[in-house]
C-alpha cells in the first residue's frame, strides 16, 4: 500500500519561501499523477498544483500560478512544492495526493491518496 508523507510546512513571513516535501513509499509508489491540496478552517479543501506521470504536464490553481512550482523526483519517490511570494491567504494545511493514474488532474475526487498534511502560515 502506498503511504504519502509530507514536511517542510512552518511560519514565515509575507513574501517568503518555503518549500514541501511529499515522500512516496510502499509498493505501486511509481507512475501515479500526484498532486497538493490545502484547506484552511471553515474552507473545503482547494486544489493547488498537480503533475502528471512522469512529469511532462503540470496544472496550477490561478491562486498560485507564477507563485509556486511543483516537481518530482522520479528517482527519490518525492513530489515537491516551491512556495515563494507567500501571501497570508495561502495559510492552510496543505496535502500531499495520488491518483490511481498517470494523467493529471484537479479535483479532490480524482484523488485517492492523501498524507496526513502539513501546516503553513504566512504572518503579514
Amino acid at each position: 500500500q502506498v503511504q504519502l508523507v509530507e514536511s517542510g510546512g512552518g511560519l514565515v513571513q509575507a513574501g517568503g519561501s518555503l518549500r514541501l516535501s511529499c515522500q512516496l513509499s510502499g509498493v505501486g509508489a511509481t507512475s501515479l499523477a500526484m498532486g497538493w491540496f490545502r484547506q484552511s478552517p471553515g474552507n473545503s479543501r482547494e486544489f493547488v498544483a498537480a503533475m502528471s506521470w512522469p512529469g511532462r504536464r503540470t496544472v496550477y490553481s490561478s491562486s498560485v500560478k507564477g507563485r509556486f512550482t511543483i516537481s518530482r523526483d522520479n528517482v527519490a519517490h518525492t513530489v515537491d512544492l516551491q512556495m515563494d511570494n507567500l501571501k497570508p491567504e495561502d495559510t492552510a494545511v496543505y496535502y500531499c495526493a495520488g491518483r490511481a493514474s498517470q494523467a493529471v488532474a484537479d479535483k479532490a475526487a480524482d484523488f485517492v491518496l492523501w498524507g496526513q498534511g502539513t501546516q503553513v502560515t504566512v504572518s503579514s
